[in-house]
């Protein structure tokens, strides 16, 4: 194993806002913006060009608006087409070439659509035939313009960590690596920095154990970096490595994609970089999309507001009852481990005389005489689980996932299943798919843990809005059967 080697070096700090908060923009916006740029100057020049013959040819103060209405038709048609092209994906964009053929050709096809609308509509004595030509000449020199100014932008964006940048860790065998070139890997990923780790060469006993270490090393630096994509520069031949990989990085809650080998790159050494992308194979897939992470994190946010603006007179009166029934703090913090195994604090209304946190943490069981009188009514309708909304706000949290336990108990449980780590895929809830069909309270046995199990991996292979919907409604209906609740 190399310590790691960055395939991208170093060019400038950290990008940040004018407040020193860094700044980051992810390569999902890019075609948005791209998009929204080509439709203003498609706008622009139509006002111009319009605006400008009328001014010039006719004499008179201009009417804009029907040269803007004109402007923004064909700003549609424009960027539906070259989307349609793929032309405002992330990769395409930060190729250095411009597109002068791709741009040219759209627009020939939005001005012989906009001359069909015209004569159509009828639009002639509003927009006049010179003033449609001037449009159709200016147009394309803008879009040139700000196609190139563009990618000079994302070019510098990239080179400042602002757009694109996230470190991508490099699984492979050294004679694959050596032959990746940093700019494909750019184009095709959207990375700055490359994290290497070298896997033997060798297949014995001795060079397994050896990798099982580059492995476990490479594991850990993906989760510290919070790395949302492995590469993998095997051989596709060699399946036997391929699963043994594949089975050490089931942990992560990250994509990995098998590389072009060798052999399938001589044969596409002239394909452009999004041809590249296409040919790497998705061998394990994030639980969740950027796009449904920003929905769920939305809805979280708005929710665990309302939530808390409903229940505060309730955890007011819940805060005054603890403190009067016995001594202690209001409020119970333990250290639990949440999405891709990081620590964070779980706040929860004290309901017992004791506040474990450490290496061994007695799960709560019927009757337990560690409760408080307070405590068992808290627990029985759940309301000692409500400062978990704050945690939820904070990020730590989600308002549905699977329930974190202690620090304790995860390492126990780690040891009885394999599949236990999946469950950090996702954010831990406040309830979850498990709670709401029954399992929840203590895990006497481990047939116990592996129907949680069993039920919280259900729910992170099938998550959806609806799904989370519907469990919040479950569980008021479960908080009112108080299955297993003590």
């Amino acid at each position: 194993m190399t310590d790691g080697s960055d395939i991208r070096s170093e060019i400038n700090r950290l990008g940040r806002g004018s407040f020193g908060i860094p700044l980051r923009i992810s390569e999902s916006v890019i075609p948005y913006l791209l998009s929204t740029v080509d439709l203003a100057v498609i706008l622009i020049s139509s006002a111009v060009a319009g605006g400008g013959y009328q001014l010039l040819v006719r004499h008179d103060t201009p009417n804009l608006l029907p040269y803007c209405a004109i402007g923004i038709l064909a700003g549609l048609l424009y960027v539906l087409r070259m989307g349609g092209r793929g032309h405002y994906r992330f990769p395409d964009a930060m190729e250095p070439r411009l597109e002068t053929s791709a741009i040219m050709s759209c627009w020939f096809v939005t001005a012989l659509l906009l001359a069909l609308l015209a004569f159509l509509l009828k639009i002639g004595p509003s927009y006049s035939r010179g003033a449609l030509i001037a449009f159709g000449l200016l147009a394309p020199l803008l879009l040139f313009a700000a196609r190139s100014l563009s990618k000079a932008s994302l070019a510098a964006a990239v080179s400042h960590r602002i757009v694109g940048w996230r470190p991508i860790v490099l699984i492979g065998l050294s004679g694959e690596v050596a032959a990746l070139r940093r700019q494909r890997l750019l184009t095709q990923f959207g990375t700055g920095d490359v994290k290497i780790f070298l896997l033997s060469d060798a297949d014995s006993p001795v060079a397994a154990l050896a990798d099982e270490s580059v492995l476990s090393s490479a594991s850990d630096f993906a989760r510290r970096q919070d790395c949302r994509e492995v590469l993998l520069a095997l051989p596709w031949t060699d399946t036997g490595r391929l699963d043994f990989v594949r089975s050490h990085l089931r942990a992560l809650p990250t994509g990995a994609w098998l590389l072009p080998d060798a052999n399938i790159r001589s044969l596409t050494r002239n394909a452009s970089s999004e041809c590249l992308r296409t040919l790497a194979i998705p061998v394990q897939s994030a639980p969740l999309t950027e796009a449904q992470c920003v929905i769920k994190r939305t809805a979280d946010i708005i929710l665990a507001t309302l939530a808390l603006l409903f229940f505060s007179p309730i955890m007011a009166i819940t805060a005054i009852a603890i403190k009067l029934d016995s001594p202690g703090p209001i409020i119970f913090r333990q250290d639990r481990k949440g999405f891709n195994k990081k620590r964070f604090t779980i706040l929860k209304f004290r309901t017992m005389t004791v506040q474990e946190n450490g290496p061994a943490v007695a799960q709560a069981t019927r009757d337990d005489p560690r409760v408080t009188e307070i405590g068992r009514i808290l627990r029985s309708m759940s309301v000692d689980e409500l400062p978990q909304l704050f945690n939820v706000l904070k990020g730590d949290m989600s308002l549905v996932g699977p329930r974190p336990h202690a620090l304790a108990h995860d390492d126990q449980f780690e040891k009885m299943l394999s599949d236990y780590s999946v469950r950090q895929h996702v954010k831990p809830g406040i309830t979850g798919w498990a709670q709401c069909n029954g399992a929840r309270g203590a895990t006497p046995s481990v047939d116990h843990i592996a129907e949680r199990v069993r039920l919280d991996l259900w729910y992170i292979n099938n998550w959806s809005l609806k799904l989370d919907a519907q469990i919040l409604v479950k569980t008021f209906s479960e908080v009112l059967k108080q299955r297993n609740a003590y």
